[in-house]
């Protein structure tokens, strides 16, 4: 749903900007340093990047489903470490105090999370419980007025950064699956609570992940969001539906970039006294690289637009995240082939590209997960989505 397409207009224009005149030259410096420089931090403050998809009341741009999927179609232009850092505060970091937190919880915490002020974590994935998230060990247990925190939790996106981490938690050892898991909003300097030293990984460097750990780690019970018990699982089904399309999005515009640099690249490069761009088997990749970012695009915007009618978009969600971040994979690797021996080599950026976006069809869900999860929903409902 498109609000103002005007508006919309301009603010998809100042991003693209962005993403060209600041983002893209600033890519092999990050990749280098693994950090964002402050001064674009302090950017993307200034831009309102942080508070995209929170309500305006609370200081951001409220966002509807549709007009950030195509903010984030322009962002993946550039290293998924850029989105990556603000995108939590506006997705996962936030939104289950937008969807299910209490009065005071959004009053409290939302503002500064528009703002950049402070930056969202979000804590379900454990050392034993990462596609079997309703089988989380962490504990957490009432004791007047507080509950304690006990377990471990990794793999956690921008933990070493965040400020707030929403948690989530087994409150009812009694029930072993999702009934018994509540969410929890932890503040970064409650007693008990540590952050583990940045994870090394294989790509999106400049996208810091951690352990987090809580050792009789004591929070108010105002910090349970919602204020109930046992529904943390749903909160937790309803962001990562949310986070699916946006990360579907993003592995849009990161293909769709791969595939400009590939064609470039093509047009340029001469073998046998002729552009490689004019070789069939080439021209086979760029065509078919072209028409399975369309048809992603496609996916991803029907996705979006199903959730702000307000349906149910589970499925859809799956099928978007499955199809977009499949295709993303296959995209560079036609990229790095159309590349030739350049595409193995760093001074291109597409064997940056080739690391960062194998994490697509992990995080929120693996490409099985979302198979999954389409599968469930047709057996259940006994029909199929067109």
């Amino acid at each position: 749903m498109i609000r103002d397409e005007e508006t919309l207009t301009l603010l998809l224009d100042t991003i693209a900007r962005f993403v060209r005149e600041r983002l893209v030259p600033a890519e092999a410096e990050v990749a280098r340093t693994d950090r964002i420089p402050e001064e674009i931090v302090a950017e993307m403050r200034r831009l309102g990047l942080f508070g995209l998809t929170i309500p305006e009341e609370y200081g951001g741009m409220g966002l509807t489903m549709e007009e950030e999927v195509r903010v984030y179609f322009e962002m993946g232009h550039t290293s998924p470490a850029f989105r990556s850092y603000f995108g939590t505060n506006c997705g996962i970091g936030s939104q289950a105090i937008v969807i299910d937190g209490t009065p005071e919880q959004k009053a409290r915490y939302l503002p500064r999370l528009a703002s950049g002020e402070l930056i969202g974590s979000f804590a379900l994935t454990e050392p034993g419980a990462g596609s079997d998230a309703a089988s989380l060990r962490t504990t957490a247990v009432r004791e007047g007025d507080c509950y304690v925190l006990n377990g471990t939790k990794r793999f956690i996106t921008n933990a070493p950064e965040a400020g707030i981490f929403t948690v989530m938690a087994r409150t009812d050892p009694a029930k072993k699956g999702a009934d018994g898991i509540s969410a929890f909003l932890v503040e970064r300097d409650t007693p008990g609570l540590w952050v583990g030293p940045p994870d090394v990984k294989m790509g999106q460097r400049g996208a810091h992940t951690a352990d987090v750990v809580f050792e009789n780690c004591r929070v108010p019970a105002e910090n349970l969001i919602g204020g109930r018990e046992g529904q943390g699982f749903k909160t937790a089904m309803k962001v990562l539906d949310k986070g699916r399309i946006a990360i579907a999005a993003t592995a849009v515009g990161v293909a769709e970039r791969m595939l400009q640099d590939a064609l470039r690249y093509a047009c340029e490069r001469e073998q046998f006294g002729k552009p490689i761009a004019e070789f069939q088997l080439v021209q086979t990749m760029l065509a078919d690289s072209q028409a399975e970012i369309y048809a992603a695009r496609c996916t991803v915007l029907d996705a979006a637009r199903l959730r702000d009618a307000g349906e149910n978009v589970n499925l859809q969600a799956a099928c978007a995240k499955m199809f977009a971040t499949e295709m993303c994979g296959r995209v560079a690797d036609r990229a790095v082939q159309i590349h030739g021996g350049a595409g193995y080599m760093a001074e291109y950026g597409i064997e940056r590209f080739y690391r960062d976006v194998r994490l697509f069809r992990i995080y929120e869900g693996t490409t099985q997960i979302q198979q999954l999860v389409i599968a469930r929903n047709l057996i259940r409902s006994g029909k199929i989505y067109g």
